[in-house]
């Protein structure tokens, strides 16, 4: 199929283009994979894919520095993914086992990473929204020039703590990114029938935050973004807010059946607003990469997640005893 022609004139390396192209493809076949495990009965409780919201993460992400810090709702294997963190051991968790990042006591919603600076994953609607400010409360009291990232979505967006952090964040100047992942549904109620205004990025008005739409299935978009979020807050100039329209092609959680919208609406974003098919038809069309090459990395990353499901199935069960461990944290 020949590639379409792009609007999009990016001002970026090729380098940088495959790198976006190959992190997007990684958390779509991620993702993939994990709704199969799902459906072979190897993964229990809730999962909540990402798939087709790649590129708001690995667009942020690239705006990011090292020692930023990262917190986001139960819909997080692309956010672990994007930020660095080990394939093998997102899947061990989703899966259960003792080579998870939580031991296999967390599941889907619940993985950190210290060492990424990654803080959850979290079940509880708008609950990550204070806990990312106090993230960046932080760094503002150590005197860091740190920025943490505090995803959410469009349902959150409504949530009473959301306006007690906006106020807290404002009043305090804290650097945090309060990024709105809105894929229109929610938990599966159109946006137009649960808000008031279709304009979430204009919540912050009231206490002084800045925001801005994002076309979130555009990396580059994300990433321009991102940047300009960044340098606001990394100068001293307190939260902003970044609503990042974007689209899920699976329902809220893989029980979700989605009848509240048409195979057709889901089919004509695939087929027009694909992030992935966006940066491939980038690359083709700038020579940056040949269908070989193309094909070369999506088989690269195909046999990551097979070795990654691998551990995940090969993993043990953690112990009885693991009951009993990482309830307090050591002085």
């Amino acid at each position: 199929m020949a590639p379409r022609k792009s609007a999009t004139k990016p001002n970026v390396s090729a380098e940088e283009l495959k790198t976006w192209y190959r992190d997007m493809l990684l958390i779509r076949r991620f993702e993939e994979k994990a709704g199969q495990l799902y459906g072979m009965g190897l993964i229990g409780g809730f999962c909540h894919l990402y798939i087709g919201q790649e590129a708001v993460v690995v667009g942020l992400e690239s705006a990011a520095d090292e020692g930023d810090k990262r917190i986001t709702s139960y819909r997080d294997h692309g956010h672990m993914l994007a930020c660095g963190m080990d394939p093998k051991g997102v899947m061990a968790e989703l899966t259960g086992r003792e080579g998870g990042y939580s031991k296999g006591k967390g599941g889907s919603m619940h993985m950190f990473s210290r060492e990424k600076h990654f803080y959850g994953g979290h079940g509880i609607v708008g609950a990550q929204v204070p806990l990312g400010a106090g993230l960046a409360f932080s760094d503002k009291y150590k005197g860091t020039d740190r920025v943490t990232f505090t995803y959410f979505g469009d349902g959150a967006a409504n949530q009473g703590q959301v306006y007690e952090t906006f106020n807290m964040a404002a009043l305090w100047q804290l650097p945090v990114i309060f990024v709105i992942e809105n894929n229109q549904y929610a938990m599966g109620t159109a946006q137009v029938r649960s808000t008031s205004t279709p304009d979430l990025h204009t919540r912050g008005e009231a206490f002084g935050i800045p925001g801005e739409v994002v076309d979130g299935m555009d990396v580059l978009a994300v990433r321009e973004a991102g940047q300009k979020a960044v340098k606001h807050c990394r100068a001293g100039k307190g939260p902003y807010i970044l609503e990042v329209k974007t689209y899920r092609y699976r329902g809220h959680s893989m029980s979700d059946p989605a009848k509240y919208r048409t195979r057709e609406e889901v089919q004509k974003m695939r087929e027009e607003r694909d992030p992935i098919e966006h940066v491939r038809d980038l690359l083709l069309q700038g020579k940056h990469a040949t269908e070989d090459d193309l094909k070369a990395i999506d088989k690269e990353i195909k046999a990551i997640v097979s070795e990654a499901a691998d551990f995940s199935r090969e993993s043990p069960e953690p112990d009885l005893s693991e009951l009993w461990t990482d309830i307090y944290a050591d002085a």
